[in-house]
């Protein structure tokens, strides 16, 4: 029987997934260091996980029995995707799912930090009554830059529109620019011309130290800062000195290069007591609607991949979406991709008088992934014989789509 460990509060629906299609499910509530992540998969073939636990090269290699691993958000850095990949463990991922959840509360962070509302919000709370326009204003007519044009921020692209602003962005990647968004050449061009500057960028290394005492420097004096996307792209210290000086007139942080294991705990950061300033606890995804549709989306995956070997929307294997078979028999074999590698999987399997149905075969960098559907059971030693190639990483055994377990 397959076994699920789910960590970090996973949404409820994923649990009756998995459970629905015959696996046993074991949850955590909160994440798991490398030692006790590493002694708690053992014998678990799928392990759901979302922004704080870290699967390192050495739990996955810790972990023989682990076949495919679930990133409950959009980031997969807390992954080592290449280790995964190279001992043939699926990572997938939400790309979509809490998109509208983090622009919503982008716009709602915008327009509170214009209007200063966090500090009105204090001062009534210390009993005082500061009711002032100093300092406040609309956000029509302003200009709003967006660093990282992808799902998010295409998508707060338009809102931003609809609410007057002017929007520009900068993408290192070529970006269809939607409505009257304005495509900038540089980072520096889209700080020097905007009043609101957001970074939504994904988590790759390269984006660390994106963001620091320059960048804040060529910001235009009294603009507004928010960064929902990596705490490490960004310097905490040069914001809060920002800050201080009043050339920053207000920010928005909700990630940070070291956040909390789990609800409740002590969280220390020098951006703590600022003027204007919005921190918020990770929680740009953190909607009912967003986490329902992340269990969803993810745990149909992980189902999907154990069940057909469709590795659709995998983030480290070669991209497959596989069919329903009248064959008895799915082999899915994920090897290193070296020429001939196809040929020597059908010339073994002809040998041992196994006869193809179907047959697809997709690449990746270093990593190969070919299912066979043959119309009878597959001999043990013809399954031996795949896993004695040169290139063989992992070789899993498969009923076709529909047959119950």
């Amino acid at each position: 029987m397959l076994k699920a460990l789910l960590l970090e509060n996973v949404h409820p629906l994923a649990i009756e997934i998995l459970a629905a299609n015959g696996i046993e499910v074991v949850t955590k509530t909160g994440a798991l260091d490398e030692a006790e992540l590493i002694e708690a998969l053992q014998g678990v073939h799928l392990l759901g996980i979302r922004s704080k636990t870290q699967v390192t090269a050495k739990v996955i290699e810790s972990a023989p029995d682990l076949v495919a691993i679930g990133a409950f958000c959009i980031g997969t850095n807390q992954i080592d995707l290449k280790s995964a990949a190279q001992h043939g463990v699926a990572v997938f991922n939400a790309p979509f799912s809490n998109t509208r959840s983090v622009v919503e509360m982008a716009i709602s962070e915008i327009i509170s930090l214009a209007r200063r509302i966090p500090e009105r919000d204090k001062a009534l709370h210390d009993g005082v009554w500061d009711k002032t326009a100093e300092g406040s204003y609309e956000v029509r007519g302003k200009t709003l830059g967006i660093i990282g044009y992808g799902n998010i921020g295409t998508q707060l692209s338009v809102i931003a529109e609809n609410l007057g602003m002017r929007v520009v962005f900068y993408d290192t990647a070529e970006k269809l620019a939607l409505g009257n968004a304005q495509r900038l050449h540089s980072m520096d061009e889209l700080l020097r011309v905007s009043d609101f500057v957001t970074i939504h960028v994904d988590g790759r290394p390269g984006n660390a130290g994106l963001f620091g005492e320059e960048q804040f420097a060529k910001m235009k004096k009294g603009a507004i800062f928010l960064n929902l996307s990596r705490g490490f792209v960004m310097d905490n210290e040069a914001l809060r000195s920002a800050v201080l000086t009043g050339h920053i007139a207000g920010a928005a942080v909700d990630v940070f290069p070291t956040e909390p294991k789990k609800r409740g705990d002590r969280f220390e950061s020098e951006l703590r007591g600022l003027p204007n300033v919005i921190l918020t606890p990770h929680i740009g995804g953190s909607t009912l609607e967003a986490q329902e549709s992340i269990g969803e989306f993810v745990a149909n995956k992980l189902k999907d991949y154990v069940r057909t070997g469709s590795t659709t929307l995998s983030v480290n294997l070669p991209n497959l979406a596989l069919e329903s078979t009248t064959g008895v028999t799915r082999i899915a074999f994920l090897h290193r991709n070296t020429p001939g590698v196809l040929a020597a999987v059908n010339n073994t399997l002809a040998e041992f008088g196994t006869n193809i149905e179907g047959q697809l075969l997709a690449t990746r960098g270093e990593i190969g992934y070919v299912v066979t559907d043959t119309d009878a059971s597959v001999e043990l030693d013809a399954l031996n014989a795949l896993k004695n190639m040169e290139q063989y990483i992992r070789i899993r055994v498969l009923p076709p789509i529909g047959v119950k377990h």
